[in-house]
């Protein structure tokens, strides 16, 4: 009998097995797919030699996260690599705002007016950022906080919309880098708590960075799963778990799939029905015969670029996917060009480039001209750099993986209550109705993002209860 088995073999399932394994439990993970991965992986998905990452390409959380700095990833094979800039958010005009790794840097992009109240704004939390960082990400009970008063202050700041942090700036500059900031988990602008989301990707860039790794996505699951059979820890895949009965005995089984999944899987019934998925994506994998042709200098050296032309465009591309339920005419983009940094993604003089733009859940259309379109705003020329495309709307996405239900890559919504309290109302979000049944995936805190912290938090449940047993 196995201490833990692991179904699911995500980031945050391959990291909730090695915490287990690195506390002497014996641990088996058991993933469907033909690889380790989940929503970090790298494949060909256009033409041989291009490779693509189908999900997350860009690792700000994953850089910062407490659980993975704590192993030695770069052992095996991990290895981050930082462009010029972290992210660029470029204009109509042929200029952009900037999230440089320097304060300064970034300030300055945003102009005089506004500076001060961006340096004002992140000053007091960066400085305590390892601290803070932790606690956020650690929340609810699975460690008391090391340092409430900045937590605390932390939530004054962004628990707000952040539509009213906003006001702060009196230029759309900052509004609209801001505004993609907060975009990036699809929730509304004016939603509850989303000043915190826009902040902590912030600040995440100033203290570390917004790097991809070298070879793609799949070298950090690839070193998560290497690490965890040094460990002990057996990886198991092609192995489609339909029921609890499908997999062996043991003393806890941990789940890194949907409440969804897991209801079904472990007969739970309507156990988890008030949990609420959130709107789509509609991604793009491109290769193209040179480097996107950005107006604005500062695109061409960031490996991450957002796309909307003002705050209020990013607003209401948002509100039509979340909220009326129609694709928007100009949609906010997010974009990853990895070749910036890492030529090993594509043939020499070549590049691989990934976008996404927002659509409601379980959406059919087609949204790659409209894509193309505000593509060719802020890089007039581009579709002459595509050599091939690869679309997945939320139905292909939702194939690929069973997690993204109704193509919502963030696994639930991030919106209302649910950005904290996920998937239930509970003070031990990891628990089941079944004592010795966890769920460790993205639809519990933290939430959304490859930090592998959902994984670690349900671990800790996990081993103490483990190690309350006789």
């Amino acid at each position: 009998m196995f201490d833990a088995v692991v179904v699911g073999a995500g980031p945050n399932g391959l990291t909730a097995a090695v915490e287990l394994a690195r506390r002497g439990f014996s641990v088996a993970l058991f993933e469907a797919r033909d690889t380790v991965g989940g929503g970090s992986r790298t494949e060909e998905l256009t033409l041989p030699g291009f490779r693509h990452d189908p999900c997350s390409a860009a690792h700000p959380l994953g850089i910062n996260s407490p659980a993975f700095r704590a192993m030695p990833l770069d052992r095996y094979g991990l290895e981050w690599l930082h462009a010029e800039l972290p992210m660029a958010h470029p204009f109509p005009d042929g200029t952009a705002a900037v999230l440089a790794r320097s304060v300064a840097r970034t300030a300055a992009s945003f102009g005089p007016r506004d500076a001060g109240a961006y340096r004002r704004l992140v000053a007091p939390f960066l400085t305590k950022w390892d601290t803070l960082v932790q606690d956020f990400m650690s929340l609810p009970l699975t460690a008391l906080p090391r340092d409430p008063v900045t937590l605390a202050r932390f939530g004054l700041t962004g628990l707000p919309p952040s539509t009213w942090l906003m006001r702060r700036f009196h230029d759309e500059r900052a509004r609209t880098l801001f505004a993609g900031l907060v975009a990036h988990v699809m929730a509304p602008l004016s939603g509850f708590a989303t000043g915190a989301i826009g902040l902590v990707f912030a600040l995440a860039a100033h203290a570390r960075g917004w790097p991809v790794a070298r070879g793609g996505s799949q070298s950090i699951s690839d070193a998560l799963a290497a690490y965890l059979k040094d460990l002990g820890g057996s990886v198991h895949t092609d192995y489609e778990v339909k029921r609890l009965d499908d997999l062996p005995p043991a003393r806890a089984y941990v789940f890194d799939t949907s409440p969804t999944a897991l209801a079904r899987i472990a007969g739970f019934g309507n156990h988890y029905e008030g949990y609420r998925y959130g709107p789509g994506v509609f991604k793009v994998d491109y290769a193209l015969d040179g480097p996107v042709p950005w107006t604005a200098p500062e695109a061409r050296v960031a490996t991450t670029v957002q796309i909307g032309a003002d705050s209020a465009e990013i607003g209401t591309a948002l509100r039509a996917a979340s909220r009326q339920g129609c694709a928007p005419e100009r949609p906010f983009m997010i974009t990853v060009q990895p070749g910036v940094v890492d030529p090993t993604r594509a043939p020499e003089g070549k590049h691989v480039f990934w976008a996404y733009g927002h659509v409601p859940s379980a959406w059919t259309g087609d949204l790659t001209d409209a894509m193309e379109r505000q593509l060719e705003r802020f890089a007039p020329g581009f579709r002459d750099r595509v050599l091939a495309r690869a679309t997945a709307g939320p139905p292909e996405l939702a194939a690929r993986n069973a997690n993204y239900v109704g193509g919502d890559i963030g696994s639930g919504a991030v919106s209302g209550l649910q950005i904290l309290l996920r998937p239930k109302l509970s003070l031990f979000p990891y628990n089941t109705p079944h004592p010795a049944v966890f769920i460790c995936s993205s639809a519990t805190p933290p939430g959304p993002g490859v930090h592998g912290m959902s994984g670690h938090n349900a671990a800790k449940a996990v081993w103490r209860r483990l190690r309350q047993e006789p």
